[in-house]
């Protein structure tokens, strides 16, 4: 159901509703859409900001960890004043600030397998802000799974990579797992801890995630559903590469051995 828009409304998004492509009906959706963001971290923090002052209407927030100095160097929606508070009350507190017209879930916990299909129930789209395999991966099945669109990302250093997954969907549009088959080792993937990342990549990378959503969400342009878009922030180019539906996929190929979640529960 479309909400109607209120005077001031029209004032606060008329950038987004001046685009022919959006309009009030446009708008509207936004309004009455919903989006789980895992993650309120370097990815998460533009992407929760992005979306909250477009005006989706509904933000659920999904984080366990507190917010330590080291954090904002690039985890924008966060302030110095809000050392050792639960990040999922930090990003809250900033977007209340900045849009008290979304309404906001907050999720302090670590999303598992026993946790995440509830989390999803009425949720339009999920963005995945996760720094970890594990996660993705949950991610990826679940939103398989209960045919929701997943916009996920990762970055280090200087580069980062976006895509949306749609494997629920006929035709060429493939899941992380065809993307991703299985972990690579720890010590060819090394954490920001340890290798680093410059805190504006985090900005260029979520803000993409945001895009990706909002276009989701409305309907428009060309979905990033069977495309890898990377980013190298050093030499400042951006590539896309496609990406097919691997017929031995073990999620959504012709045979999958992964049939539920509880595979997640066993691994």
């Amino acid at each position: 159901t479309l909400m109607t828009i209120s005077d001031r409304q029209l004032e606060r998004y008329a950038r987004n509703i001046i685009l022919d492509e959006v309009g009030e009906e446009g708008q509207e959706k936004l309004l009455a859409s919903k989006v789980l963001v895992v993650g309120a971290g370097g990815l998460g923090a533009p992407v929760l900001l992005y979306l909250a002052a477009a005006g989706v209407g509904a933000l659920g927030i999904v984080d366990d960890d507190t917010v330590d100095l080291t954090n904002l160097q690039r985890q924008i929606v966060h302030g110095s004043d809000r050392l050792g508070r639960p990040k999922v009350e930090s990003a809250a507190a900033t977007l209340e600030n900045l849009n008290p017209d979304v309404r906001l879930v907050r999720h302090n916990l670590r999303l598992d397998a026993d946790s995440v299909e509830k989390l999803l129930a009425g949720y339009d789209l999920v963005v995945d802000g996760s720094d970890n395999f594990k996660t993705r991966y949950l991610l990826n099945d679940a939103c398989y799974f209960a045919r929701v669109p997943l916009v996920s990302a990762a970055l280090l250093r200087f580069d980062g990579q976006v895509s949306t997954f749609k494997a629920y969907l006929e035709g060429e549009n493939p899941c992380y797992r065809c993307l991703f088959p299985s972990t690579p080792p720890a010590d060819l993937i090394p954490r920001c801890e340890e290798a680093g990342i410059l805190g504006a990549v985090a900005g260029v990378i979520g803000s993409l995630q945001a895009t990706e959503a909002l276009k989701e969400l409305l309907g428009l342009g060309e979905s990033l559903s069977g495309h890898l878009m990377i980013y190298d922030g050093l030499s400042t180019t951006f590539r896309k590469v496609k990406v097919r539906r691997a017929v031995d996929c073990a999620l959504c190929g012709a045979n999958p051995s992964i049939k539920s979640l509880a595979h997640h529960r066993t691994t």
